[in-house]
């Protein structure tokens, strides 16, 4: 019991070990990229995906937010999951990624309650916009590990 406590603690501290290693590509991989773009392109799917299917009780009261539209719902909820993942592994995709997510943001207004309660939207227009605007970093500048290499 000792001996896999020992071993637990050994890799514990492995691990904190090449924390800032693994934070240090995580970074130069985020700048090659328009992460913020995806992240909340994914995050604007997650509501709409969310309230049409949610069963509430408010005071033992049921509140259902279901509407006819749930296949919409489900249908603009995935799409932006997946265009949330795109833009993170496939940047090369931002423009028709962007776009796309902007009018399906607009679309979810009234076809998915509201867009998701307006998170959706919001994180929706915000994650398109960023998409749109983002531009790859310049191939002769160096990358944030090469100059911190040469800096030191």
């Amino acid at each position: 019991m000792l001996l896999i406590r020992r071993a637990a603690v050994g890799r514990g501290r492995e691990l904190l070990a090449r924390t800032p290693e693994f934070r240090r590509g995580f970074r130069d991989w985020r700048g090659e990229r328009p992460f913020w773009a995806g992240l909340f392109t994914f995050t604007a799917g997650l509501p709409i995906l969310y309230w049409p299917y949610a069963n509430l009780t408010l005071g033992g009261i049921p509140l259902a937010l279901s509407t006819t539209s749930g296949a919409g719902s489900l249908l603009i909820g995935t799409l932006l999951l997946a265009l949330g993942v795109a833009l993170c592994l496939r940047p090369h995709l931002r423009v028709f990624a962007g776009i796309a997510t902007l009018l399906l943001a607009v679309v979810s207004f009234p076809v998915a309650n509201f867009g998701g309660l307006f998170l959706g939207v919001a994180c929706g227009l915000t994650g398109g916009s960023l998409a749109c605007a983002w531009l790859p970093p310049p191939a002769d500048e160096p990358s944030a590990a090469e100059a911190g290499r040469s800096g030191t």
